[in-house]
């Protein structure tokens, strides 16, 4: 009978031990998941705001007399950055894809671009998505 007992002990704690490992590796696998996507995402919105100086450069060195800058697309380790820019003012060339308003009376106004830019990543290994939009009003 004690046999039995301690038969019975051994194999409750063998499964209680499993149940615990079992615990932990599920936490520590979706802790280092967390980890990665969060790295991701700051490296992303780290894009974003880059890429948003650098159309605003290209934006001020564009002559709006010939014609207007409306945005790039490009690819920088496995990120997709796509840009847009919108024209708000008063006398925007037809040239510009991207007008919003074009009868702006106010002379502080004029020549406000809204600048979209969207950061996207797509993991080779699992396929997931990540999308990062950043809408700004400037002024260059």
């Amino acid at each position: 009978m004690r046999r039995a007992f301690s038969l019975l002990t051994a194999i409750a704690v063998i499964l209680l031990i499993g149940t615990v490992l079992a615990l932990t590796l599920s936490t520590s696998t979706m802790n280092v998941k967390q980890t990665s996507d969060l790295y991701l995402k700051e490296q992303a919105q780290l894009l974003a705001k880059s890429a948003a100086e650098y159309e605003i450069l290209k934006i001020t060195g564009t002559d709006f007399t010939t014609g207007c800058y409306n945005g790039a697309n490009y690819t920088v380790k496995g990120f997709d950055i796509n840009t847009t820019v919108h024209y708000i003012g008063n006398g925007i060339p037809a040239t510009c894809s991207h007008i919003l308003a074009n009868s702006i009376a106010t002379a502080d106004s004029n020549g406000t671009v809204m600048l979209d830019v969207v950061v996207s990543y797509t993991d080779p290994a699992t396929g997931e998505r990540i999308r990062y939009h950043r809408r700004t009003l400037q002024k260059p």
